[in-house]
């Protein structure tokens, strides 16, 4: 069963199209634990970036007046996957927002999408077709890639303040005014529904990932593959190479550059198809200068770090000597900031150093190695 329809479904079509969730055997306590079952068989994990499996994160969050939030921000600007869901979609992401709900014993369920956003006649229309078991509020978040963040959002929704709380305690333990919270992607909350529907062992043989394409295809946006698709089938689904490409970077502004088209996915289900006429190492200068401008800037590894980083890549196409430097900055990113913000920008940064090698040399040795990214 396809979660992206060709057109926006109502409630109506949405029931025809995907059905009505089958509420009958899960009632009470011993129907909670049988859904979390079910989402467990389903090898359900979550599609925001993380990959937890999202059965360990409902049990983790079930407790009296809990809360569950449904993330549809999309902070990344390379993807678009859950705006296309929210607005094509949106009764799926709402029934599994209402499982999940029911899953932990949720008393308050919010639906997040940042201000301002194109998905929220969508949503709102969604809302006012259903009558659910808890009631869903819209939250707009402030439009910053930090902000889409789950502590973020907790922090966000608690006090107002949409920066990262930190790693501990996790939301299911401390989260939206102090009580368990379950933060969860939408389009892992529709996969969820889908799961249900179809019942896990068809949910298995059926399953599907929403991947955004950008750069050199023929048809960029959305495009839905079988799990576990290679990047190579992912490109094909987006048309194929429009012209040759000679990287991809998969994951996102925080993902991995690489040139084997054979692995998968890691990371936000988002690809970018480097052309081979543009330069890798200006595109990632452009993101790495983006990801410090949007941190926190509440601990060392954002305040000084990503800037340093920045600057660093900014010298080295301008043909400076940094990549010593930047091979030595890099380890002190990793692993040391109150969210995973420095360590994508770490990743993105030392994948680029490794698969732009020698165009890296080609730069310090004071030449241009191809057009300027932001031509590509």
């Amino acid at each position: 069963m396809s979660i992206l329809p060709p057109h926006r479904l109502d409630l109506a079509g949405h029931r025809r199209h995907n059905g009505v969730v089958p509420w009958v055997g899960y009632h009470g306590d011993d129907g909670r634990d049988r859904l979390i079952e079910a989402v467990g068989s389903a090898g359900l994990c979550g599609r925001g970036g993380g990959g937890f499996p999202t059965a360990v994160k409902l049990r983790a969050a079930r407790a009296k007046r809990s809360v569950v939030v449904a993330n549809g921000c999309e902070g990344d600007p390379l993807s678009q996957k859950d705006a296309v869901l929210l607005t094509l979609s949106p009764h799926l992401v709402l029934d599994g927002l209402q499982l999940a709900a029911h899953a932990i014993g949720a008393v308050e369920a919010v639906l997040c999408v940042h201000a301002g956003s194109p998905v929220l006649p969508s949503v709102l229309a969604a809302l006012a077709e259903r009558d659910d078991r808890v009631a869903v509020r819209v939250a707009e978040i402030p439009r910053r890639y930090i902000a889409s963040e789950e502590t973020a959002l907790v922090r966000y929704l608690t006090s107002g303040d949409a920066r990262p709380l930190g790693k501990v305690p996790r939301p299911a333990e401390r989260g939206v005014r102090g009580r368990p919270t379950l933060v969860s992607n939408v389009e892992t909350l529709a996969q969820l529904a889908s799961a249900i529907l179809l019942g896990p062992h068809h949910y298995r043989a059926a399953q599907t990932d929403l991947v955004t394409v950008t750069g050199a295809v023929r048809r960029p946006g959305v495009v839905e593959v079988p799990a576990g698709s290679s990047l190579a089938a992912v490109l094909a689904a987006a048309g194929g190479e429009a012209e040759p490409v000679q990287a991809v970077l998969a994951g996102g502004s925080g993902g991995t550059w690489t040139s084997d088209l054979g692995g998968g996915l890691s990371g936000i289900p988002a690809v970018h198809a480097l052309p081979a006429r543009a330069c890798g190492l200006e595109y990632t200068a452009k993101v790495l200068a983006y990801l410090a401008a949007e941190s926190a800037r509440q601990c060392g590894p954002c305040t000084f770090g990503l800037p340093s980083i920045a600057a660093d890549f900014a010298e080295l196409v301008r043909g400076g000597p940094s990549a010593v430097r930047l091979a030595r900055r890099l380890p002190l990113l990793t692993g040391r900031g109150a969210c995973a913000h420095p360590d994508g920008a770490a990743r993105l940064a030392a994948s680029a150093l490794a698969v732009f090698a020698a165009d890296v040399r080609t730069h310090q040795a004071g030449g241009r190695c191809r057009v300027p990214a932001g031509v590509a």
